[in-house]
């Protein structure tokens, strides 16, 4: 009896995941990604954090518990990866919140982002390491870049 309630309380989690939207592993492109918990190690298909509707690769359970105990720690580190995995594409300059001008593309750590003008690139290129990946993917940056999640095909 507690098996078959186990076993329908599994299956009624799987449908609930197969009707999120979640992109899975066969549609998201891991190859160069590395884990921003251990920048040396390459991410893990089955070492899976769901986020922002869809998901944040680690390289081993360790990490993934450590993200999952403060996600908003790692946000601008996630928000990066979602961006270098293509599960989300730009909209805006992530300073001015303007129009992106394509011939000021730049890419950080695998990810591309391009600005409205080449003033708010030359701030961007004046940064390096965690500075410029908080500056241009943490939270008021991903929001005003308008980063939105690429609907799986």
């Amino acid at each position: 009896m507690l098996k078959s309630r186990v076993l329908v309380g599994l299956l009624a989690g799987l449908s609930m995941l197969v009707g999120t939207g979640f992109m899975v592993a066969e549609d998201v492109k891991l190859d160069g990604i590395k884990c921003f918990m251990m920048p040396a190690k390459d991410v893990k298909a089955d070492k899976m954090v769901a986020y922002k509707d869809a998901n944040v690769y680690f390289c081993c359970p360790g990490c993934v518990k450590k993200f999952s105990g403060d996600p908003e720690k790692f946000a601008a580190k996630a928000n990066h990866q979602l961006v270098a995995t293509k599960q989300f594409e730009q909209k805006a300059c992530p300073f001015s919140g303007g129009d992106v001008n394509a011939e000021t593309a730049i890419e950080i750590k695998g990810a591309k982002v391009a600005f409205c003008c080449n003033n708010c690139k030359g701030t961007a290129e004046q940064m390096e390491g965690d500075e410029q990946v908080e500056a241009l993917f943490g939270e008021k940056a991903f929001e005003k870049a308008k980063f939105t999640k690429v609907e799986s095909k």
